[in-house]
């Protein structure tokens, strides 16, 4: 499985010289599995280069896309999608966390917020309709569970027959204590022993508790995260819009550090634009 970042900010994108070397497009993965398959984690601003990257390389016409839920840093960058205006592309967009959600393209092209109309678009898009949970997209398992977010979200974990799998939880607020310990064990469970789980880290204590019930988690809940669920790989995602380069370096000592002396075996990452990791 190969995952590569095409969009790791928040919120917001945030361009400019202090956000160079993270990246200031707002969330999108691609993920690759064994047998070729192309699936996009969310459609924020960086699907944009992503579309860009599949026609270059001739891989745009089947396409899966998994949506967390639509805010617009996660829904974006569908309109620049390349792949989007070729009339020889499929888009699957797989199921929302709700049935209101998924009139989202609508919201889009409405030829208010877009110049363009639905129905204009040449790409076939479907919203796939999958009989059972966990399904199948190429050689992998999906599963999905519900995420801690206003207006809702959702996570996903993708099991590969390679045997890799890649737990993807943004847009999810940890809760501390004994109220948030039913669900930080149920994510645990859900994410055991993945290769890589990248989690929503927009905030520090220091963003306590002004930003309480804003839908995001504080970084030192989701190394917790990472240490109960026993991850090879612990990606840190979703960085908050104000958090600049410098910034970012210092949370990723400060958490590779945290880290070593709970877990050895969890590797961090900070997210970066445009980085690939192998699992």
């Amino acid at each position: 499985m190969r995952v590569t970042f095409y969009g790791v900010r928040g919120s917001v994108p945030a361009p400019g010289p202090t956000t160079a070397r993270y990246g200031g497009n707002t969330s999108c993965i691609e993920v690759v599995l064994e047998d070729g398959t192309t699936l996009i984690l969310d459609a924020g601003t960086g699907m944009r280069a992503l579309g860009a990257t599949l026609l270059e390389g001739n891989r745009h016409e089947t396409v899966h896309l998994l949506l967390s839920h639509t805010h617009w840093d996660h829904v974006l960058g569908l309109p620049f999608f390349a792949p989007l205006w070729r009339k020889e592309s499929q888009l699957l967009v797989y199921p929302l966390p709700t049935d209101a959600q998924e009139r989202f393209q609508r919201t889009i092209f409405d030829d208010i917020h877009f110049p363009v109309s639905v129905n204009d678009i040449p790409a076939k898009v479907e919203f796939a309709k999958p009989s059972a949970e966990p399904w199948r997209i190429g050689s992998a398992t999906v599963r999905r569970i519900a995420l801690n977010h206003p207006g809702s979200s959702q996570g996903f974990r993708i099991d590969d027959a390679s045997g890799a799998s890649l737990v993807y939880l943004t847009d999810n607020e940890l809760v501390r204590g004994e109220a948030g310990e039913p669900a930080l064990d149920a994510l645990a469970r859900f994410s055991a022993s993945a290769s890589l789980l990248i989690h929503d880290s927009q905030y520090l204590d220091s963003d306590m508790p002004a930003k309480y019930g804003w839908g995001h988690s504080v970084i030192d809940d989701v190394l917790t995260l990472g240490v109960r669920a026993e991850a090879r790989g612990l990606a840190l995602f979703h960085h908050d819009p104000n958090r600049t380069d410098d910034d970012l370096d210092a949370i990723k000592a400060r958490s590779a550090a945290w880290l070593s002396e709970r877990s050895p075996v969890t590797q961090l990452c900070v997210a970066i634009e445009g980085q690939t990791l192998e699992l």
